[in-house]
């Protein structure tokens, strides 16, 4: 039973190089599916006009914009590095205005009826509360190895960069603990996720 009238909601998460962005381009493609990253709201309401955009400026001031005014990420980042303080403050912005714009999202969809289903992505999708906006949450899994041989081949990421992003994030038992379904995507041979893909679909009455 979905929370919404004429739509299905479902979130996806996992860890770094899990290939989350393998299975949405799917449940795009195959399925016409709705996509939203949150990270890539996360950075549209940072620019200039948008939700986070004043009160981010007024936290940092304005050594960390660029002479056309948007944010330096760089230097954003420099700043918040050591100081959880100030890196909490920046989440206080960021992090509940991507989930009103989800929100919005979710029930403008559900207005218009179509896309049938929307799929929302975010690394910390559970962490974030976004279990209250979806119908499920899916888990998307890959062994460690895979993944560090993939983030190494696709972003050039150094071993010890990818252990530490791996450390900082929650362990495999968490999520498999609070999602609705798993996906292995371990595999180099993607029909073997897309296969998992429509099977929990069907399964879990998305279809």
């Amino acid at each position: 039973m979905s929370k919404y009238k004429n739509i299905r909601v479902l979130g996806i998460t996992g860890g770094v190089g899990a290939g989350k962005s393998t299975v949405l381009d799917y449940l795009e493609k195959q399925y016409g599916a709705g996509v939203i990253l949150c990270d890539e709201v996360a950075r549209s309401l940072q620019e200039p006009g948008g939700s986070c955009y004043a009160p981010m400026k007024q936290l940092f001031g304005p050594d960390v914009l660029n002479p056309d005014g948007s944010f330096n990420r760089k230097r954003v980042a420099e700043q918040v590095f050591g100081d959880p303080r100030l890196l909490e403050k920046l989440n206080g912005i960021i992090h509940p205005a991507v989930h009103r714009y989800v929100e919005r999202e979710i029930q403008k969809t559900d207005r218009e009826g179509a896309p049938s289903l929307l799929v929302i992505e975010a690394a910390l999708l559970l962490e974030d509360h976004y279990d209250l906006l979806c119908d499920e949450i899916w888990y998307i899994y890959t062994s460690k190895q895979v993944r560090m041989k993939r983030l190494q081949e696709s972003r050039g990421y150094s071993v010890e960069r990818i252990r530490k992003m791996m450390k900082s994030q929650k362990p495999d038992g968490f999520f498999r603990e609070h999602c609705q379904f798993t996906v292995d995507n371990s595999s180099d041979n993607m029909q073997n996720t897309y296969g998992q893909i429509d099977e929990g679909l069907k399964r879990h009455g998305f279809l």
